[in-house]
C-alpha cells in the first residue's frame, strides 16, 4: 500500500525525499554522539582503603574488580576480590582482573611493575588535608565526576566546621597526645589527623619536625604532660602500666579516648569520611568526664 501511495503522489515524495535525507543523516550522526556521551565503564583496582572510599564516595563503587586487603568500607567491597597491600602486592592476580585503572599510593612496589606490563596506574599521596582535597579531585576527573569531587571537598569542610563549632569551650586549647601505633607511633601535628585535632582547637604535643607519624620516646610523653590521650584499645589497654605514665594528668582524671579497630580506621585513613572522624573524636571527647582546668 505504501508503494502505490508513493507513486500516485510523485509531488509529496518529492518534498519529503530532503528532509528524509537530512533525518537519515541525522540518525547516522545520533548514535555515535550518544555513544560518546554515554558514561566510561572503567575496571578499577585499588590498592589503599583511601582510594577504596574515595571511589565509592564518587559514585563508581560498582567499576571496582579489586582492592587492598584492608580496603573494609563501605562493605559491599569485602566481596571484591584482595590483591594484596602496600609493600606486597599481588602482580599477576591484579593483571588477570584486566583493570584499566589501578589507583596506589607512592610507597606501593606496585607501580613501576604494573606500568611495565601496560597497566595503567595513578600514584596518589594524601598525607594531609591539602593532599586529600587534591587527590579527591584528581580521581573525580579521571571518572568524569569533577563537579562532584568539588562538592565532595566541599561537604568535608563543613563538616570539619561542624565539628569545632560542637567542641565546648573547656576543650578548647587543651594539649592532646594522639596514638596511632606500638612502639608508640605518634600523629604529629604535621600529619592529616594533628590537621584534624588542630581544626579542632587542641594543641598537639608532638611536633610536625619530628615527621608525620614518628615513633616518641614514652619520657617525652610523660616530661609533656598531654591534657588528652587519644589511640587504639589496642595499645592504650594497659597504658597505666607505662612507666611514669599513671601520674599523668590525662589519665589521673580519666581523659583517654580508647578508640575501637572501627573508630581507629576512620580516623587514620584520609579520604572522603575526614569529617566523620572529626566528628567521632568530638563524640568521644565529650564522653570524657569534664574536668576543671
Amino acid at each position: 500500500m505504501g508503494s502505490s501511495l508513493s507513486m500516485s503522489m510523485p509531488m509529496a515524495r518529492s518534498r519529503s525525499a530532503p528532509a528524509l535525507a537530512v533525518l537519515g543523516l541525522l540518525g547516522g550522526l545520533a548514535a555515535p554522539l550518544a555513544q560518546a556521551q554515554a558514561p566510561q565503564q572503567h575496571r578499577i583496582v585499588t590498592l589503599s582503603p583511601s582510594l577504596t572510599e574515595a571511589v565509592c564516595a564518587l559514585g563508581h563503587c560498582a567499576e571496582l574488580v579489586g582492592t587492598d586487603r584492608y580496603s573494609s568500607w563501605p562493605g559491599t567491597v569485602a566481596k571484591l576480590p584482595k590483591v594484596g597491600g602496600l609493600q606486597d602486592a599481588q602482580i599477576e592476580r591484579i593483571v588477570a582482573l584486566r583493570p584499566d585503572m589501578v589507583l596506589l599510593g607512592p610507597r606501593s612496589r606496585a607501580g613501576d611493575r604494573l606500568s611495565a606490563l601496560g597497566v595503567p596506574v595513578q600514584v596518589f599521596d594524601a598525607r594531609t588535608h591539602a593532599d586529600l582535597k587534591r587527590m579527591l579531585i584528581s580521581v573525580g576527573q579521571s571518572l568524569g565526576e569533577s563537579a562532584r569531587a568539588a562538592e565532595l571537598v566541599a561537604r568535608i569542610e563543613r563538616e570539619l566546621d561542624a565539628a569545632a563549632r560542637r567542641v565546648p569551650a573547656h576543650l578548647r586549647g587543651r594539649s592532646v597526645y594522639v596514638e596511632v601505633g606500638v612502639g608508640p607511633t605518634a600523629a604529629s601535628a604535621a600529619s592529616f589527623i594533628g590537621e584534624t585535632v588542630a581544626r579542632l582547637g587542641l594543641v598537639n604535643i608532638v611536633p610536625g619536625d619530628m615527621g608525620l607519624f614518628p615513633r616518641v620516646n614514652s619520657e617525652m610523653v610523660v616530661r609533656r604532660g598531654p591534657d588528652l590521650v587519644i589511640g587504639p584499645e589496642t595499645t592504650l589497654f594497659n597504658v597505666a602500666d607505662r612507666p611514669g605514665w599513671s601520674g599523668m594528668q590525662a589519665l589521673r582524671q580519666h581523659q583517654v579516648c580508647q578508640l575501637d579497630a572501627d573508630r581507629m580506621d576512620l580516623l587514620s585513613r584520609p579520604g572522603p569520611r575526614l569529617g566523620e572522624a572529626a566528628h567521632m573524636l568530638v563524640d568521644c571527647l565529650l564522653g570524657l568526664p569534664q574536668v576543671l582546668r
